[in-house]
C-alpha cells in the first residue's frame, strides 16, 4: 500500500507520522531530531517514516485527532493559474494559451487541513473552490533543467485553492489578496511519496460539491506540465525542500457557472485524484471576534 504521511494535531500537540487503517502512527518520539515533515524531506527521509511505522500499533485512533496541512511551515507556496485549456477559454479574450505561466503566492495560514471547514469571511460571500494537485519539492535547486525537474519532487498532495473572487479583482495586476484569506483553502490529507512520473503525468482530478461533480479533467492536459513549472519557477527563485507548487485547476469553478454559485456554510467540497485520495472539507462562516 502507498505510504500516507501526514501532520496532525492531538491534545494540543502537532505530530507527524503515518496514516494507516484505523488511525495514525505518530513518529515524533522515534525521530526527535526532526521537528516536522519539512525537516524529514530536507533529510530525504520520507521512506524511513514508512519503514518505522511497519508493525507498529496505532497511536491515535480515528476521531481522536485533526489533520493539519501536511507541511505547516514551507518556505514558499507558489500557485500556477489558468493551466488547463478550458480554463484559458473561460476568459473569453480570444487569446491562445500564453507563452509563460501565471504565478502567484499563497501563505500557509490561508490553508486548513482535511476535515476542517473552509472559512467564509464576513467581507464577501464569494468563496469559491479550485481542486488541484500540489507538488512538494524534495531536492532544491536553481535553474533546474526541465528534463531533470521531476527528480526534484519528494511527494504529492491535494489542494482546494479556495478563492474569494471579488477580492481577486481589487487591483489590476495581481490576485494575491483574493487568494490568501485565512483558512479559505485546504491541503492534504497526506503526502504520497513521489517515486514514478506516472503518478503525475496523466492522472484524473475531480472536484465535487455536495456530491455533484463540478470539475473533472486530467493532468496530461495541463498547458504547462509539472516539469516545466519546476524549471520555470526555479529560474527566478531557488526552490528548497518543502516548497509547494500548486499546479493549476480545471474548468468548472463556481465563478464560471451561470449564474455564479458560491460556497455556503454547510457545503461539502471533495477534491480527488488518482493515487492521492480525497481531500474533504465543509464550509463555515468566520466566527465573530
Amino acid at each position: 500500500m502507498t505510504s500516507r504521511l501526514a501532520t496532525i494535531r492531538a491534545q494540543g500537540q502537532r505530530l507527524f507520522g503515518v496514516v494507516t487503517e484505523g488511525g495514525f502512527i505518530a513518529l515524533n518520539d522515534t525521530f526527535p531530531h526532526w521537528a516536522g515533515l519539512r525537516q524529514v524531506i530536507e533529510a530525504g527521509a520520507l521512506g524511513r517514516l514508512a519503514e518505522a511505522a511497519q508493525g507498529r500499533a496505532v497511536t491515535h485512533a480515528e476521531g481522536s485527532f485533526a489533520f493539519d496541512i501536511p507541511i505547516p511551515d514551507p518556505e514558499k507556496i507558489i500557485c500556477v493559474g489558468v493551466n488547463f485549456p478550458d480554463r484559458n477559454a473561460e476568459y473569453r479574450d480570444g487569446q491562445a494559451a500564453p507563452p509563460n505561466m501565471s504565478l502567484f503566492p499563497r501563505f500557509a495560514r490561508s490553508f486548513t487541513g482535511h476535515g476542517q471547514p473552509l472559512i467564509r469571511p464576513p467581507e464577501s460571500p464569494q468563496l469559491d473552490y479550485e481542486g488541484e494537485v500540489a507538488v512538494v519539492i524534495g531536492r532544491g535547486g536553481r535553474r533546474v533543467p526541465e528534463a531533470q525537474a521531476l527528480s526534484h519532487i519528494a511527494a504529492l498532495t491535494l489542494c482546494n485553492e479556495g478563492t474569494v473572487r471579488d477580492w481577486v479583482r481589487h487591483a489590476k495586476f495581481n490576485v494575491t489578496q483574493g487568494k490568501n484569506w485565512d483558512r479559505s483553502g485546504a491541503m492534504g490529507p497526506w503526502l504520497v511519496p513521489f517515486t514514478d512520473p506516472a503518478q503525475i503525468l496523466d492522472i484524473r482530478l475531480t472536484t465535487r460539491v455536495n456530491g455533484q461533480t463540478r470539475q473533472d479533467d486530467r493532468t496530461g492536459r495541463m498547458l504547462f506540465p509539472v516539469a516545466r513549472q519546476i524549471a520555470y519557477i526555479s529560474t527566478f527563485t531557488t526552490l528548497v525542500p518543502g516548497d509547494i507548487i500548486v499546479t493549476g485547476t480545471p474548468t468548472g469553478a463556481g465563478a464560471r457557472r451561470d449564474p455564479p454559485v458560491w460556497l455556503a456554510p454547510g457545503d461539502v467540497v471533495e477534491v480527488s485524484a488518482e493515487g492521492l485520495g480525497t481531500l474533504r472539507n465543509t464550509v463555515a462562516d468566520e466566527a465573530a471576534s
